[in-house]
């Protein structure tokens, strides 16, 4: 498994300079906006990856709820999962903030405006951020459960930030994948790369990350042992 893990992170570094190559060097100028169109081909991506993770720590913290008591091995397994994931959105999520925000001060004039897709985004930012402090600084045993609740709060945010665009008329530019905002046939090679180099690396992370959770809780455990037969 280590070895597979290895060779997962290096074809993502792989496909992110890759990616990186295409935005830059192969893809075309986008016709209207000039080169500060090409921060979508990571912005994009980087999105996309930040709305799926969600579901993932959502899930883990629903089957953490449901199996804390019965099967508490297992549950552990979830919650590091679910820590992981958390972990990594909150990266995701500050790293498509950012990017937007660099896009926008050139083409808006303006940093930041509080657009129906902006604010619902830095809502999920916020929320991820409040179950990593919960985790974190929480006394007792029961802050897995506050963040596990916390989680489904957030992923309820998840559908509101990918629909935002679509319920309400916003500054946020129309959706690149279908609609008026569609990218060019010429453009798709550069975005699809990125969009899987995001991704992987994102998997990368979780799993990295995951593992030293899980010997975290182990090494906890065994200390917890110790002082008992002391």
């Amino acid at each position: 498994m280590k070895r597979l893990f290895f060779i997962l992170c290096a074809f993502s570094v792989a496909l992110l300079g890759f990616g990186f190559y295409e935005a830059v060097f192969v893809a075309p100028v986008e016709a209207t906006m000039g080169p500060v169109y090409r921060i979508f081909y990571w912005h994009v991506p980087i999105n996309i990856s930040a709305e799926v993770f969600p579901y993932v720590n959502m899930v883990a913290s629903i089957a953490f709820l449901y199996f804390r008591r019965t099967r508490v091995a297992l549950a552990e397994k979830l919650d590091a999962l679910a820590i992981a994931t958390a972990e990594v959105t909150v990266l995701y999520v500050g790293l498509g903030l950012a990017t937007g925000m660099l896009w926008g001060r050139p083409v808006w004039g303006i940093w930041w405006a509080w657009d129906a897709r902006l604010t619902s985004f830095l809502m999920l930012f916020l929320l991820y951020v409040s179950y990593l402090l919960v985790r974190r600084f929480s006394a007792g045993s029961q802050s897995a459960v506050v963040a596990a609740v916390l989680s489904v709060f957030a992923g309820i945010d998840v559908p509101i930030v990918f629909m935002s665009i679509r319920w309400w008329r916003t500054q946020h530019p129309a959706p690149v994948l279908t609609g008026e905002g569609s990218l060019d046939p010429s453009m798709w090679p550069a975005f699809l790369i990125n969009m899987a180099a995001w991704f992987v690396w994102g998997v990368v992370l979780v799993w990295g990350r995951y593992a030293v959770v899980r010997r975290e809780q182990v090494a906890t455990e065994q200390i917890a042992l110790q002082a008992l037969e002391v």
